[in-house]
């Protein structure tokens, strides 16, 4: 009886301990683009559980990504660390490392529950984590394969936000309940090709888009930006991207359908169908198909977010329901900015706002106070040493990024940002580095593009006026690279040191 009264009352402690640590659930999107989150004022839709945790927390609105890029963002996000230092530089040719040290190694290791549900994209299986479920690649919106420990590679039917969201439920009701937990939940998302669940299907057909003002950008004086292949315009494709196939046999061969099944393929030919029938009845062309071709793709887009902010929304509900929002510290981000028609384009990588920036909101409860706006420099680099700090454990000395919670305060804010993007593949961007302040951004493309660009960020908020070379310009652009070569040297990017020492 004294042995058992021992032993609950060393498990009553472990509880009590637990439960002073914080829980944590880091909700990361794909391609989600800060312009369509009502938190951050976008009239395009409604996102009332995104808004929520702003609301409840602090909404960020100068969170910046390290490089706009599915896998190394996640491989950032991850270890706390720039690409070149965690060897995820791109999507085409990086495998990611496990065996390398993360936030998640580091919470595991101190008693926590760790688990990463969804999208993981990183070309390996998780390490240091007590569990794990996640998708085979980039995943498919329907009927999607999965990985796990016990199960290895199977296949999951339904739409994947909807299992997505119910394997992570089911996890925090499995979960060892004297440990704090951290989850992650990876989203696919709003990634390409945007497809909705059913329920979403339609919801914004009544609508007609502005078009953006850069849409028809000219790329003047932008070499880069002229050479890319992300264009709405000549880049979206019409069956793999809108759907819009010239035949049945055409749409048999897409992936994404012939994976369905026979209910669901029903269900997506009603809907898409008549469109179909509308477009190639009007046939349009020139102009009148490009902005044809937006519209498409801004119903699809917003719907496919409808989807992800309903599925957030449960896990929030989930939370109040289990009694578990007061000691829980919810993260929302996107992996990456994304282009809505702004020059034109669609998907991200580049340095230019819309791509660089991200989404980032967080609730705190009694540590950040409700309806919070910070315009701190924040990045994704900084979550794992946020988590950290919030779980009272040491921030290993090799992560580059910082806690953002002192940032909450006037303390130990950012002054600049630097940026470094890789890939030389898919959509022609050029690789590129640079520095963005507070009002200046200095970006150096290479290989593809040998070429600078200055852009004042307050006189030209949509980065048109490339300002490199002018005379007025000479000693902010001398000070700019001052600064920039201090970033390099304080993050060791050797690769960007080379470049940066070669004269165009």
């Amino acid at each position: 009886m004294k042995k058992l009264s021992l032993w609950v009352l060393a498990f009553a402690t472990t509880w009590v301990q637990a439960q002073k640590k914080p829980n944590v659930i880091i909700i990361i999107s794909d391609d989600h683009a800060y312009q369509t989150i009502s938190a951050y004022g976008s009239k395009l839709m409604q996102t009332p559980n995104i808004d929520r945790i702003a609301n409840e927390g602090v909404r960020f609105d100068k969170a910046y990504v390290t490089n706009s890029i599915c896998g190394p963002s996640r491989a950032v996000i991850l270890t706390g660390k720039y690409s070149h230092k965690n060897g995820f530089k791109d999507n085409e040719n990086s495998v990611f490392d496990g065996s390398q040290n993360s936030f998640i190694k580091e919470l595991t290791k101190n008693g926590y529950n760790t688990a990463w549900i969804g999208k993981w994209h990183l070309e390996s299986i998780p390490q240091g984590f007590t569990y794990y479920n996640i998708l085979q690649g980039q995943g498919w919106y329907y009927n999607s394969e999965f990985i796990t420990e016990k199960e290895g590679r199977h296949v999951k039917n339904g739409y994947v936000t909807n299992v997505i969201e119910d394997d992570a439920e089911q996890w925090l009701d499995q979960r060892d309940k004297s440990k704090p937990f951290c989850l992650v939940i990876g989203h696919k998302n709003t990634h390409r090709v945007w497809i909705p669940d059913f329920q979403d299907m339609g919801e914004f057909d009544d609508r007609t888009f502005p078009v953006p003002e850069t849409f028809y950008d000219d790329y003047k004086n932008r070499q880069a930006a002229k050479i890319q292949e992300m264009s709405i315009d000549k880049d979206m494709m019409m069956g793999y991207d809108l759907k819009m196939w010239k035949s049945k046999a055409e749409e048999d061969k897409d992936g994404s359908v012939r994976r369905m099944t026979p209910e669901q393929r029903q269900k997506f030919d009603a809907y898409y169908e008549p469109i179909r029938k509308e477009f190639f009845a009007k046939n349009p062309t020139d102009k009148e198909l490009a902005e044809w071709k937006y519209q498409r793709y801004m119903k699809d887009y917003l719907a496919t977010a409808r989807s992800l902010d309903r599925n957030i929304g449960r896990t929030l509900d989930y939370l109040d329901q289990h009694d578990l929002a007061k000691n829980t510290i919810v993260i929302y981000l996107s992996d990456q900015g994304f282009y809505m028609g702004e020059h034109g384009w669609f998907d991200k990588r580049f340095m230019y706002e819309e791509s660089f920036r991200t989404p980032m909101v967080m609730r705190y409860p009694g540590v950040v106070k409700p309806k919070t706006v910070s315009d701190a420099f924040v990045m994704n680099l900084d979550i794992g040493p946020t988590v950290l700090d919030a779980a009272g454990i040491d921030i290993p000395k090799d992560m580059q990024g910082k806690s953002i919670l002192p940032m909450l305060s006037k303390k130990d804010k950012r002054k600049n940002l630097f940026y470094h993007y890789y890939e030389k593949g898919e959509h022609n961007v050029s690789p590129h580095f640079g520095i963005r302040t507070k009002r200046y951004k200095l970006i150096r493309f290479y290989d593809k593009v040998n070429a600078w660009e200055l852009y004042d960020l307050k006189n030209d908020k949509h980065e048109i006026n490339n300002l490199y070379g002018q005379e007025k310009y000479q000693k902010i652009t001398k000070q700019l690279k001052a600064d920039l070569e201090k970033l390099i040297l304080e993050y060791d990017d050797q690769d960007a040191l080379r470049i940066f020492k070669k004269e165009i």
